[in-house]
C-alpha cells in the first residue's frame, strides 16, 4: 500500500486535501484524524507538521508527500521535488522597518530573525553578506521591536502582516514557494502507484488550466474560427442537420476563456458554451 504524507493543518493542508479528492482519493472526513485509508486506490493517509513531511519522505518512512518548497528546501532531509503543484504560492523575502534598507547588501554585520535559517544562511553566503542569523520558531515580525534583530526573512503572501507591523520587503525574494509533490531523492525510479498519483495530480492541473469551448459556425467561416481555437492536435468538427453549419469542440485556456468568446463572435460563431473539466489526461 502507497503511503502518503499529506498537511495536518493551514493552508497547503485545505489545498492539498481538495485536490487529491479531485484527483478521486477518498481523505479523512474528520480533522483530528491522523491516519486514514483509501482501500480503493490503495493508499494509506498520514496527516503530519508540514514542516516534519519532506524528512518522513527523505527517510524513506514515507513514498510521497505535499509539503512547501521553502519547507522542503530548509528541512534538506534528502527529499525531492517531482511536481509543483500550483497552489500555496508565496515568496520568501527580507523585511525592515519602512526606510531602513533599500537593498540586501546592506545587512552586513547585522541580525536577522527568521523561522528559516537554512535557506537565510545559504542565500546570505550566495551573496558573500556576513550576518548573522537569530532563529525563531514563528512571529519572527515583531523580533525587530523587542531588539531582537535589525531585520526579517520570512514567507510573504499579502504582506498585510508585515504591514501591520510597519514592515516592508527590500531587495530580490530569497526564493518563490508553492505546494509540491515531493518523493525520496534515494529513489530514482518512482513505484507504479506512485505514477498513477502524479498522473492524476497533472489530471486536476491540467483541468483547473482549461475549458471546453463548443460552439456552432458556418462553414465558410470554420478556418477562420478554428485559428481561434486550435485545440491540442486539433479541434473536433462536427456535421449539423443544416448542411451551411458545423459544431466545433476545443479546449481553451481558462484564463483566456472571455478573450476567445469574443473573438469567436466576431469570427461569425454562435452558441458559444463553456463547460469546466473536472479531470483531464493530455
Amino acid at each position: 500500500m502507497l503511503r502518503i504524507a499529506v498537511p495536518n493543518k493551514g493552508t497547503l493542508s485545505e489545498s492539498a486535501t481538495t485536490m487529491l479528492r479531485e484527483a478521486g482519493y477518498q481523505l479523512r472526513t474528520n480533522s483530528k484524524t491522523l491516519v486514514s485509508r483509501d482501500d480503493t486506490n490503495g493508499i494509506e493517509f498520514f496527516y503530519l507538521r508540514p514542516r516534519d513531511i519532506a524528512v518522513y519522505i527523505g527517510e524513506g518512512i514515507l513514498d510521497l508527500g505535499v509539503t512547501g518548497r521553502d519547507l522542503l528546501l530548509e528541512s534538506e532531509a534528502g527529499a525531492l521535488e517531482i511536481l509543483p503543484l500550483g497552489f500555496g504560492r508565496s515568496r520568501f523575502h527580507y523585511a525592515s522597518p519602512a526606510g531602513t534598507f533599500t537593498d540586501v547588501a546592506e545587512l552586513a554585520g547585522r541580525r536577522i530573525a527568521t523561522s528559516y535559517p537554512i535557506l537565510v544562511k545559504k542565500d546570505l553566503e550566495d551573496r558573500g553578506i556576513d550576518a548573522r542569523t537569530v532563529s525563531l520558531d514563528g512571529a519572527v515580525e515583531v523580533s525587530i521591536e523587542l531588539g531582537v534583530a535589525d531585520a526579517i526573512a520570512d514567507v510573504v503572501e499579502t504582506g498585510t502582516t508585515l504591514r501591520q507591523a510597519g514592515l516592508e520587503t527590500f531587495g530580490e525574494p530569497l526564493m518563490r514557494s508553492e505546494g509540491v509533490l515531493v518523493a525520496p531523492q534515494d529513489r530514482p525510479q518512482l513505484s507504479e502507484a506512485a505514477q498513477v498519483v502524479v498522473r492524476r495530480l497533472e489530471s486536476v492541473m491540467v483541468a483547473r488550466s482549461y475549458v471546453m469551448l463548443d460552439y456552432d459556425v458556418p462553414v465558410e467561416k470554420l478556418s477562420a474560427a478554428v485559428a481561434v481555437t486550435p485545440g491540442f492536435e486539433s479541434p473536433t468538427v462536427s456535421p449539423m442537420r443544416d448542411p451551411e453549419w458545423v459544431a466545433v469542440r476545443a479546449m481553451v485556456s481558462a484564463d483566456a476563456q472571455h478573450t476567445v468568446m469574443d473573438q469567436l463572435y466576431t469570427a461569425g460563431a454562435r452558441a458559444i458554451l463553456v463547460t469546466n473539466i473536472a479531470a483531464c489526461r493530455v
